[in-house]
């Protein structure tokens, strides 16, 4: 205990804690893995029976995740949803603000995992965009939405959340306005990806709204912002008439970043144009080591004949 403050976060008070918590998150998904981990981490250090909510406890939960096989994403994750909480619990003086940075402070753990998906060749970038050309309003508006995609390395909810004032057609300049963590950034659009999207502006119209909009069996457009969700079906749509493996919003960012740095771009840019952080997150996306093993592998060579 620090002075007067208390160090509990109770049954009375956890829910209420929580709840403040979930409201700071915009991402839906990021609320439903802080809830789920608070959670947990809560039913935990009630069953330690140990009232006091310290540094060593968080410590102690960190180590129980190690032991129970928990990965560095998840692990981290779930220290980060704690830092929320005692950050909030110090705000509601729950606990002291002085025990609430030492709890803050437990570092998280390396994680040397690979990035999930996988790379996009050009033959399928260039595969899909040509059987959207000649489509409709529909092709033009999803030539577009994987032109941007790869291009600028755009999130899937930052991608939905554009609007037609966020582009400017007289610079190609880019504004991502309501991007993760609340974290703005510019960028430039330049040959085939600025031609698809005016392409698209052209069909759609300048009306003020949303950048991509809904449209309709028929070609019927309506002016609804697409979904998240939306973005998943065109990419499944258009990567089965043109014949290429299935590949996720992510996997156009993750090979954004990758073909930025194979092409020599300064890393701290890169980072700055996907909204990365930190540039450790950027830096696993980079392809470049891989080669250098790759051709240091071919300098031996083992002396196996089958005769």
């Amino acid at each position: 205990m620090t002075g007067n403050k208390l160090t509990v976060i109770t049954e009375d008070n956890r829910q209420e804690i929580i709840k403040a918590v979930l409201d700071s998150v915009t991402s839906k998904h990021t609320r439903r893995a802080y809830e789920r981990a608070l959670t947990e981490f809560l039913d935990w250090h009630t069953q330690q029976g140990k009232p006091g909510l310290t540094k060593a406890i968080v410590q102690a939960y960190k180590t129980y995740l190690q032991d129970q096989g928990k990965t560095a994403s998840v692990i981290n994750q779930t220290l980060s949803a704690i830092r929320k909480l005692v950050r909030e619990a110090a705000d509601n003086g729950a606990i002291d603000p002085i025990l609430a940075n030492g709890i803050a402070n437990v570092k998280g753990i390396k994680s040397e995992t690979l990035p999930a998906g996988r790379n996009i060749t050009q033959g399928e970038l260039l595969a899909m965009i040509n059987i959207c050309i000649g489509d409709g309003k529909s092709g033009a508006r999803d030539a577009a939405i994987i032109a941007m995609l790869y291009a600028c390395g755009l999130r899937r909810a930052e991608l939905v959340n554009l609007d037609l004032g966020d582009y400017d057609p007289a610079t190609g300049e880019l504004k991502v306005l309501r991007a993760k963590g609340n974290k703005q950034r510019t960028l430039y659009l330049n040959n085939g990806a600025r031609d698809a999207l005016e392409d698209w502006i052209n069909v759609r119209g300048n009306d003020e709204g949303s950048l991509f909009l809904q449209i309709r069996k028929g070609d019927h457009m309506k002016f609804n912002r697409l979904t998240t969700q939306a973005i998943y079906h065109v990419l499944q749509n258009r990567a089965k008439q043109a014949g290429v493996k299935d590949m996720s919003p992510h996997d156009f960012r993750r090979t954004f970043v990758g073909d930025l740095l194979d092409a020599g771009a300064d890393i701290v840019t890169v980072q700055k144009m996907a909204g990365h952080a930190d540039v450790s997150t950027t830096a696993r996306y980079d392809r470049r080591g891989e080669e250098a093993k790759r051709k240091a592998a071919e300098l031996l060579h083992v002396p196996y004949n089958k005769g």
